[in-house]
């Protein structure tokens, strides 16, 4: 009995050394989902542009309604579209990395991982802050940590209006203003970099959602950039492990071999101002 009961405290003071080593791990170089704060800020996030035709038609529904958001910018587009970077930047709005040509890191090798955080970095630079925001959400410990020793603080989210599917402006819209919560990071696209079938691409319901959500929600929330959402309280973090199925493997291969073909030839055939 007297075993049993030393090995019963061992295991729990075990269990407890793992749950602080867990928690700071978290503290250290946890994923950012959301901020903590009972004030009514949020901040609204985009991925995969700039896109020609839908960046600039965002940028004025936010000017309108006197919001900030951040834009997780892949970099061959933003390569494409200096001019955008720069607007984005002179109203104010934050420019955060989303890899140069937005593959799934856990497919990728540490050198490639890196090479895709500094030539993203390289296309947005003078504007580009040090936030990373995986492609897809794909993430594992490691290119986390390599992420973190680059000097990355990488944010997901908490919110998501699922604009990459086949989705009505009123869903989109109804499902963020369900989700949203002091300190929310919110997560929409104004393109996307890739996509199954070509109406996918389309992104006037976005538009039209975040028109509504900031009709909605304008008097009740200040939207920001996740830096300024920093300054209102501690960062959410949890342990973001999403790593890529059988299926979505063969998608995303097939993906990356039509990238690379257009990218010798030039600038993919949706990135083009025409």
């Amino acid at each position: 009995m007297r075993l049993q009961k030393i090995m019963k405290t061992i295991i729990r003071k075990v269990k407890t050394v793992e749950t602080v080593m867990t928690d700071a791990l978290m503290t250290a170089i946890g994923t950012i989902t959301h901020v903590e704060t009972q004030d009514r800020v949020a901040a609204l996030t985009f991925d995969d542009g700039p896109h020609h035709r839908y960046t600039p038609r965002l940028l004025s529904i936010l000017e309108r309604h006197n919001a900030k958001a951040t834009f997780f910018v892949v970099g061959e587009a933003a390569s494409l579209h200096p001019d955008l970077l720069r607007q984005i930047a002179e109203a104010g709005h934050a420019i955060g990395n989303h890899s140069w040509s937005h593959q799934s890191f856990p497919l990728l090798t540490r050198a490639e991982r890196q090479r895709q955080l500094h030539a993203c970095q390289a296309a947005i630079k003078p504007y580009g802050c040090k936030l990373f925001r995986p492609p897809y959400g794909h993430q594992t410990l490691g290119s986390l940590f390599e992420a973190f020793v680059l000097g990355y603080r990488v944010v997901t989210w908490n919110a998501v209006g699922e604009d990459w599917h086949d989705r009505a402006a009123a869903f989109i819209g109804e499902k963020i203003i369900g989700e949203i919560r002091p300190g929310s990071v919110i997560l929409l696209h104004d393109a996307l970099f890739n996509f199954a079938e070509e109406r996918h691409a389309d992104r006037e319901a976005t538009l039209a959602a975040v028109e509504h959500i900031l009709q909605r929600l304008g008097s009740e929330f200040t939207f920001v950039t996740v830096p300024e959402l920093f300054k209102y309280g501690r960062p959410g973090k949890v342990i973001w492990r999403r790593e890529p199925d059988d299926a979505l493997v063969k998608w995303l291969e097939s993906l990356r071999r039509s990238d690379s073909a257009s990218f010798r030839e030039g600038d993919p055939a949706c990135w083009r101002g025409n």
